[in-house]
């Protein structure tokens, strides 16, 4: 379709110039203009997922991990108590940097 507005002039120039042929061409053009508005593009093709993959499953043959037991009565102040006591002592309780303190205000 053009850009531009056509009036009652416009058609009756268009009428008279060539024995009409200027305005069949642009009723055909409007015509397949709107046919090309009106025709929705092909959805692309899905692709097949790789074999034994079902979605929001878990692969065949594997399942959840399991839930982490529970730690015995005490199990946690025990570990409390021996953290402390390693820092007391000077000797680091492990050797990742987290546990290690920095300075003596930590301690």
């Amino acid at each position: 379709m053009s850009d531009f507005p056509i009036d009652r002039e416009d058609v009756a120039a268009m009428r008279r110039e060539n024995g009409g042929s200027d305005f069949r061409l642009l009723l055909r053009q409007q015509i397949a203009d709107g046919r090309t508005r009106r025709t929705q593009p092909t959805a692309p093709a899905v692709q097949p997922l790789p074999p034994g993959r079902r979605p929001g499953a878990w692969p065949p043959g594997l399942s959840p991990p399991p839930p982490i037991p529970e730690a015995p009565p005490g199990a946690w102040d025990a570990a409390v108590a021996r953290y402390r006591r390693d820092l007391d002592a000077g000797a680091p309780p492990c050797e990742c940097h987290g546990c290690t303190p920095t300075t003596e205000e930590t301690r």
